[in-house]
């Protein structure tokens, strides 16, 4: 048998669970922004239930932007955060939050020809998870507005 140690791989394979539809919690947040300059939020899904449990499921991303709002408006009511209006909302608002989530393997190449494989969340995949555990379900909901009447940078029109 001949076996090359130096090969590079060029698979790099980051699919943690099958596809399917899973109970997920938001276990980090990471805000940054898009190359158009635009707040986006990087959301690390971990499965909360089942088999899989523990598990990281996938990375998906919030833009708050007119493009992205009808999404961001979608994955927050499925979280159940407000959704409508203009709200004052922060990362730490979704931690810890659960939804029912679809999950599906996807595939791309880089430049340098590597190809990575990884889990994603469709543009539509994102559901309320009615009596699921929800440690922030009891939590007031978020202000729609500042005390003293005003908007700041963070506002999302919705």
């Amino acid at each position: 048998m001949e076996f090359d140690f130096d090969a590079k791989d060029r698979v790099s394979d980051f699919i943690t669970i099958p596809a399917g539809t899973y109970l997920c919690r938001i276990a980090d947040i990471r805000p940054g922004t898009t190359r158009a300059g635009d707040e986006r939020w990087s959301l690390r899904l971990v499965v909360a239930e089942g088999q899989h449990v523990g598990k990281q499921a996938a990375w998906d991303s919030l833009v708050f932007s007119s493009r992205g709002r009808t999404r961001a408006r979608a994955v927050l009511q499925a979280l159940g955060l407000p959704s409508r209006g203009k709200v004052q909302i922060e990362p730490s608002d979704l931690e810890g939050r659960t939804a029912l989530v679809e999950i599906r393997p996807a595939e791309y190449q880089t430049p340098g020809g590597e190809v990575v494989r990884r889990n994603e969340v469709p543009y539509d995949g994102y559901r309320a998870a009615d009596g699921s555990p929800n440690p922030k379900a009891a939590r007031p909901a978020m202000s729609t507005a500042r005390a003293d009447g005003g908007t700041s940078e963070h506002d999302v029109p919705f």
